[in-house]
Order: structure tokens, then sequence, then C-alpha cells
């Protein structure tokens, strides 16, 4: 694993920065980095999971004309989505950033959405602002109706067992603040698929911090492959019923 971060700790003038996991995402990643870098407050950390159509290239490229706002961690091969977000989220928290979002690297998530989320937690609204698809209605373009329904359908699951007071439970956009992520300990966090959302949620939740969803519109995406799989619902399914069991005998 290589990595090269930010050459210089983070000011006031950028204090915020967005953790973007990549694997084969040449044709989203520049249009992705340039638009985060577009706000004034952000800078971008790429972990990239070797990625053999030159991802990681492009991001080198950008983090020459941008270095102390575009780091990139690249890993030797393909790890899992939750392992990714760990390895950036230590990386920011270590540097110094007060603000720590996630995103996709498709383009799903509306980069200046990352405004919003970050005034949540800037103004001490939230600890947790999460970036929501189904807060106030359905907010979702571009999906057949039956992913839909599988996604809906895994929140309420998801609500049922758990009691997390968020709706869009698998959000993967999101912005915790850097008390929330010291206070978490990674290493306890086992989830490596979408299942990994629910869980820091639910670890941030269960230990006394605010989560407030945001409304976002989620619009699927128009270039690369989805990464989504029978094993990742698989994992999510299982993993809320031992994400309470562990709350329920103090072992979370």
């Amino acid at each position: 694993m290589s990595a090269t971060p930010f050459p210089q700790p983070p000011g006031s003038e950028h204090d915020a920065v967005v953790v973007i996991p990549t694997y084969n995402e040449a044709a989203n990643i520049e249009a992705v980095l340039r638009r985060v870098l577009a706000l004034e407050r952000f800078a971008a950390l790429v972990v990239d999971d070797g990625s053999p159509d030159g991802t990681a290239q492009i991001v080198r490229r950008l983090q020459s004309e941008e270095p102390n706002r575009v780091g990139i961690i690249e890993r030797a091969g393909k790890m899992g989505l939750g392992t990714a977000y760990l390895t950036g989220f230590r990386a920011a928290r270590d540097a110094g950033f007060a603000y720590i979002c996630e995103m996709d690297a498709d383009l799903s998530h509306n980069p200046d959405d990352l405004v919003h989320l970050l005034d949540a937690c800037a103004s001490g609204e939230a600890d947790v602002a999460v970036g929501s698809r189904y807060v106030g209605g359905v907010r979702v373009m571009n999906w057949p109706l039956g992913r839909l329904i599988l996604s809906y359908g895994a929140g309420m699951y998801t609500r049922a067992i758990t009691r997390l007071p968020v709706m869009d439970v698998t959000a993967g956009f999101a912005c915790f603040t850097h008390e929330v992520l010291q206070a978490i300990n990674f290493d306890r966090v086992t989830s490596n698929g979408y299942s990994f959302q629910i869980e820091m949620k639910y670890r941030a939740w269960k230990r006394g911090f605010r989560l407030v969803e945001v409304p976002i519109v989620f619009t699927e995406r128009t270039e690369g492959q989805s990464k989504m799989n029978s094993a990742i619902v698989r994992e999510a399914t299982t993993k809320v019923w031992r994400l309470r069991l562990a709350s329920l005998v103090g072992r979370l």
C-alpha cells in the first residue's frame, strides 16, 4: 500500500475532506475531483484498490495540480468498501481535518451537496449529517423499481431491528465530525460491504452523537458498473442482528 495523502496539515481554509473509494472509476474520477475542488473548504482523499483502468494515474495527475488538497492511498487490490473507508478515515482523522465526509466516485451523489452536509455539522446541528434519499419523500433517479423496493425495504428491516432513527440507513453520503471518528473504535468495525454504512451510523448513535438527515437527490451512475452483489445483501441482512445483539450485551 502506498499513500501520499497531504504534504501539509489542513488549515482553517480547508478544514473538510471527502474520502472517495475507487475501483475502475477512470470515467468519473476527474469530474468528481474537480467538482470537489471547486468547493472552497474541501480537500479530497481517494482510496484506490488497484484499479487496472488507470484511476490512480488520473488522481496523481490532479494531485500534481493541487498537492495540498488531493491525496491518494493506493492499495494492492480489491479489499472491500468498508476497509477502504476505514483506511481513508484514519488518514483524514490523523491529518487533523475537523470534518470528514464520504462519497461515491460515480457522480450518483452531487458533490455540491457536500456543502449542506458540512453546514449541518459546522453549525452544531449534527455530529453526523447523512445525505438522505428517503427523508421527507423518495428522491432516487433512474433506479428500476425492484432495486428501489430492495433499498427502501432494507431500511425498514434495519430500523425495526436496531431502532436506528435514520430513514436512509445505507446512505454512503455523509459527513462526520472529527470527534465522532475519534470516538469509534475502528478495530471493532467489521462490515465490509454496504452494511458498513449501517454499522458506522449505529455505532455513532449508540455513543450519543446526533444524526441528522439532509435531503439529497441520488442519481444512478451513467458510467462504469455498480459494485452491488448478492454477497453484500447477505452481509447486511445478518449484520444488523449482530449489531443489535452486541449492543444488548454491552459489547458494541
